[in-house]
C-alpha cells in the first residue's frame, strides 16, 4: 500500500514542468496594484526604494509619483541624521532631486562626518537637478573653501534607478566645481578653479585647455599662453591625442583674433602627420593588436577621437 502513492507522485512531478521552467517562460511583471498600494502605506524605506528601481523598469511613471510623494511624507518630524539621508537618497533614485533637498533641509548637520555626508548628498541633489549655483556653494562649503582640498576629493554622482548596474560614477571635485561655475555663467570663476589644480601631465592640460577657452573672450592673450602651457603638459605625459586637440583650439582662438594661425597649424600639420605615419608603418608591418599609441587616428582613441589621450613620437 505504501509504495502505489508514492509512484503515482513520482509520475505527477514527471510530468509536470519543473519551477525554473515555469518561471523562464513568462514574462516579469511589476507587483500587483493591491500589494503596492500596501507599500505605500506601510513599505519601509528599503521597501519603497525597492518600489522605485521596479516602476523604473517597467516604465511606470504614476507609481514613481506616488512613491515619491509618500518618501516627503515619511516620518516627517522624527527622522535621524541616517534616516534623512536615506530617504533623500531613495528620492534621487525615484528621481526626484527637488524631493530630496526638501528632505534635507529638515535637519541640520553638526560638524565633522556628519556635515560632510550631508553637503555631499547636497551636491548629488544639486548636480542631478542642475542647480549649478547650489551644486558650486555645496562643494564649497565641503571644503570650506580650500580649493587644493577638492581637488583631493572624488565625489559619487547620484544613483539612477533607470541605469544599469555597475561601479558608481565618480568624478572629481574641483573638476566638478569648475562645471558647475561654467554652468552657472561666471566663466572667469570657473577658469580661475581649474588653474587652481597641483596635477600635473594629461589632467592639468586638459584643464589647462579648458581654462584657455573659458578665457578666450575676456584676454585672449592669456588664453594663448595657458595652451603653450597646456602642450608642455601633455608633451611630458606623451598624451598626443590630447595635443591634437590643443592645437586645435589654438588654431580656432587665433583665427578668431584676426591672426593667421600659421604656427598651431603647422604644429598640428606635423603632428598629425606622423601619428598617422606611425599607424601605416604598423600596418606594413603585419603586427598584431595596435596598442594606444597605434590606433587608427579615425578610431576610438586615436588621435582624431577628441579628447583621448595617444602615445606617438614627440613632433
Amino acid at each position: 500500500m505504501g509504495t502505489a502513492p508514492f509512484a503515482l507522485v513520482m509520475l505527477l512531478l514527471a510530468a509536470a514542468p519543473s519551477a525554473p521552467e515555469q518561471l523562464s517562460s513568462q514574462e516579469p511583471q511589476p507587483m500587483a496594484e493591491e500589494s503596492f498600494q500596501t507599500l505605500l502605506l506601510e513599505g519601509t524605506l528599503a521597501e519603497l526604494e525597492h518600489g522605485c528601481v521596479e516602476a523604473a523598469a517597467f516604465g511606470l511613471s504614476d507609481r514613481q509619483q506616488q512613491l515619491r510623494d509618500r518618501l516627503l511624507s515619511f516620518n516627517t518630524t522624527s527622522q535621524t541624521m541616517d534616516e534623512v539621508l536615506t530617504n533623500a537618497r531613495v528620492l534621487l533614485i525615484c528621481r526626484s532631486p527637488d524631493g530630496a533637498r526638501t528632505v534635507l533641509s529638515r535637519y541640520l548637520p553638526g560638524f565633522g562626518a556628519e556635515r560632510e555626508r550631508w553637503l555631499r548628498l547636497s551636491w548629488q541633489a544639486a548636480d542631478a537637478a542642475l542647480d549649478h549655483p547650489r551644486a558650486a556653494r555645496a562643494l564649497r562649503r565641503l571644503v570650506n573653501g580650500d580649493l587644493m582640498a577638492l581637488e583631493q576629493l572624488e565625489l559619487v554622482e547620484a544613483p539612477d534607478a533607470s541605469a544599469e548596474p555597475g561601479e558608481p560614477i565618480t568624478v572629481n571635485g574641483l573638476d566638478q566645481l569648475a562645471h558647475h561655475e561654467a554652468a552657472a555663467g561666471d566663466r572667469l570663476a570657473a577658469a580661475e578653479v581649474l588653474l587652481s589644480g597641483r596635477t600635473t601631465g594629461a589632467v592639468a592640460a586638459r584643464r589647462l585647455g579648458l581654462a584657455a577657452e573659458l578665457l578666450e573672450e575676456a584676454d585672449l592673450d592669456r588664453a594663448d599662453q595657458l595652451l603653450e602651457l597646456a602642450l608642455d603638459q601633455a608633451a611630458a605625459d606623451e598624451a598626443w591625442g590630447l595635443a591634437v586637440d590643443l592645437l586645435r583650439v589654438q588654431l580656432r582662438l587665433q583665427l578668431a583674433a584676426g591672426g593667421d594661425g600659421e604656427r598651431p597649424r603647422q604644429r598640428l600639420e606635423r603632428l598629425t602627420a606622423r601619428l598617422d605615419d606611425q599607424y601605416s608603418s604598423w600596418q606594413l608591418q603585419g603586427g598584431g593588436e595596435p596598442g594606444p599609441s597605434l590606433r587608427s587616428p579615425r578610431e576610438p582613441g586615436g588621435h582624431a577621437d577628441v579628447g583621448e589621450p595617444t602615445d606617438a613620437p614627440t613632433p
